[in-house]
């Protein structure tokens, strides 16, 4: 077994394959950009050496810097992780040149694969079910439009060497073909250096279902079952699970076959996975194979009791595979969740900066539940522009899938995250929609349950008469610890009387305190238990309500609390019945007309001005692009108007909410 490996890598899945590593008692060398100097990483690492700077062009995907501190490190093997360098076939080839293994699949299968257009032929050719349509290059928009009707809309407009979600647009008729494959083609270009584009059918109503592989060098291939990734936003990833709530054993079994046979086809060898398009009837069509350990491998071990990343050590080194494909068994469930830095109430817009407070809920392994955080942050550390806004992934085990995603609610409860705006209350929220414990999902989940973007969950009744009740709970002990507010019972034992107010809505309760524990009796006279509650100077409290344990983000505000609980992020304002009563008449304060702005929704770089000072523009014109962590982001006219100043050019980096332009009426 190799003694030491370098780790072309950063965050998460850097740390992620060092504590496999550091299990088998292999030496790791981490490298780093200047961004990342005190990145988790590096601290977890045996060695680390600096590859430049933050851009990832000047360090994480420069070849010749990743060689060179394999060379100077004496890492005898590369593990590539995802993402930079992990498809590259160049990459690996410079690797063999140096005599240093790539911890991956050999160079021709990387290059078969990582061209979509040869791999769906290489699929066609070894019996793989494929979806329909044109597999040469598209060379501009005019011929995208001729094939695009011709195979008949909706299509997906995609990049030939892309992935992550980059360089793909859905058109739906010809007025869309063009801008879509505009923006592919950019994205494209930006993140993969390759901007060729081809077209195929856009399946309705589609699940995202992929088949996990492993191979070795003696010709031995297994699978290890499906994962279910089919919630996306902007077709990134956001919760995955194993196994998928839709197949049946012959479908399992037939696109395991299928994965199996395209795996051998191209002689791969190592960890790879085969993605699916699935429709309504359980019919499946070859997406792509990606040539790498994926980002949602978790839940596939957490199921399999498989180590993905050990499996892929051991057959670089050259060893049998381990497992025959009657050894897989798939026990229980597991779900994933991504943790990213990113606004949910802003259009997942991304976030950066630094992470004031990073608490993920506690690991746990039992024969009921299983917790798991992979990260590759800690509190205090800086969030980039530069790369992915993933923070953590987080997931877990149960015997079967409701068990599994009440698991996950109640972690999600427990992750105190401050700093950055991130996605746990959106997480939280689909965890908790009837159609996501069903299973009915598709890759248009997103689009379809959230079409005019996230506002925040609403709790139902019962959920805010136990917040309400945790507020009133919480001011009481206030006052009762000297801090007092005028009119306020200064004597615990005395029953008191207090009115919450969260979104309009009123509670009144009286309080009597019994033992260590506190009865709050609603003006319907029922009586509310609440054991073990908030502590001042707490954010986060586990609190039971007769009998129920919740886990609820309290802050304190003026007469009140931020209470942020299963995606909902509320006020409760704890106040005296008359004051109460006397709040109904209180004027609402009118938001500020932001109208005549054009604001930067998110902290980026403009990549081009489409308007010029004086210029009117008619409502849906495209104004501005700006790019954030790879992506380009259109910002178009609300109604019709006149330019009268521009703020920005081209090059420039915004940060949020900075304007861009400036309106007057017409």
């Amino acid at each position: 077994m190799f003694s030491k490996i370098l780790i072309a890598n950063r965050g998460e899945i850097a740390c992620r394959v060092i504590k496999t590593a550091r299990r088998m008692g292999i030496g790791t060398v981490a490298v780093y950009s200047d961004a990342d100097r005190d990145g988790l990483h590096v601290r977890m690492a045996d060695e680390a050496v600096h590859i430049g700077a933050a851009p990832a062009s000047q360090s994480y995907l420069d070849i010749e810097k990743i060689v060179a501190a394999c060379r100077a490190s004496g890492a005898q093997a590369v593990h590539p992780g995802y993402g930079f360098l992990s498809e590259n076939p160049a990459f690996a080839e410079r690797l063999r040149q140096e005599g240093i293994y790539f911890i991956g699949p050999p160079v021709k299968a990387i290059e078969a694969m990582g061209d979509k257009i040869t791999s769906k032929s290489i699929a066609a050719e070894a019996g793989v079910s494929t979806v329909p349509g044109h597999m040469g290059l598209v060379a501009n928009a005019a011929e995208a439009r001729r094939i695009a009707g011709a195979i008949g809309y909706p299509v997906m407009i995609k990049a030939s060497g892309g992935g992550g979600g980059k360089g793909m647009r859905i058109a739906r008729s010809d007025g869309e073909v063009a801008e879509a494959f505009e923006r592919s083609q950019s994205e494209a270009a930006s993140s993969f250096g390759d901007d060729r584009i081809f077209i195929e059918k856009y399946i309705e109503e589609p699940r995202h279902i992929e088949i996990q592989v492993l191979a070795d060098a003696m010709g031995n291939c297994i699978h290890l079952g499906e994962r279910e990734c089919s919630i996306q936003r902007r077709n990134q990833k956001v919760i995955e699970e194993a196994p998928s709530p839709f197949l049946d054993p012959g479908t399992r079994a037939e696109m395991g076959a299928q994965a199996v046979a395209l795996a051998k086809a191209v002689n791969y060898v190592s960890a790879g996975t085969v993605e699916f398009i699935v429709d309504k009837d359980r019919n499946f069509y070859f997406l792509e194979m990606n040539t790498r350990l994926q980002v949602e491998h978790p839940v596939t071990e957490l199921v399999t009791g498989l180590d993905l990343v050990e499996e892929m050590l051991r057959i670089a080194n050259g060893e049998k595979l381990r497992w025959r494909q009657e050894d897989v068994a798939l026990n229980g469930w597991a779900i994933e969740a991504r943790i990213y830095a990113e606004d949910p109430y802003r259009n997942f817009l991304p976030s950066t900066g630094r992470l004031k407070r990073y608490r993920p809920p506690a690991e746990e392994a039992s024969a009921h539940l299983v917790v798991r955080n992979d990260t590759g942050v800690y509190e205090g550390a800086e969030i980039s522009p530069y790369y992915d806004p993933m923070i953590a992934k987080l997931v877990t085990w149960a015997p079967d899938r409701a068990e599994a995603i009440d698991g996950l609610s109640a972690a999600l409860d427990q992750f105190v995250l401050e700093g950055v705006g991130n996605n746990i209350p959106f997480v939280a929220s689909v965890l908790e929609q009837e159609r996501f414990r069903a299973g009915r999902l598709s890759t248009n989940y997103i689009a379809d349950e959230f079409p005019e973007g996230f506002a925040g969950a609403a709790p139902d009744d019962e959920t805010l008469l136990a917040l309400a009740a945790l507020a009133c709970r919480a001011a009481f002990q206030l006052e009762t610890r000297g801090f007092v507010e005028p009119g306020a019972v200064t004597n615990a034992h005395v029953i008191a009387e207090r009115s919450v107010i969260i979104d309009g809505r009123r509670w009144d309760f009286s309080i009597p305190k019994s033992g260590d524990s506190f009865v709050l009796m609603t003006d319907k006279g029922q009586p509310l238990l609440i054991e073990d509650g908030w502590q001042p100077g707490a954010s986060l409290t586990a609190t039971e309500i007769d009998g129920r344990t919740l886990y609820v983000r309290m802050d304190r505000i003026t007469s009140g609390f931020r209470m942020r609980y299963r995606g909902a992020d509320l006020v409760a304002k704890v106040v005296l019945p008359h004051v109460a009563d006397l709040m109904v008449h209180m004027p609402e304060k009118a938001p500020p007309d932001l109208s005549r702005f054009l604001i930067c929704p998110m902290p980026g770089q403009v990549v081009r001005i489409d308007v010029a000072e004086g210029e009117v523009v008619e409502e849906g014109q495209t104004l501005a692009v700006v790019e954030a962590m790879k992506m380009e982001n259109v910002l178009r006219a609300e109604r019709r108007a006149r330019v009268s100043q521009l703020n920005a050019v081209a090059g420039d980096v915004l940060a949020v909410d900075a304007v861009i332009m400036e309106f007057e009426a017409v």
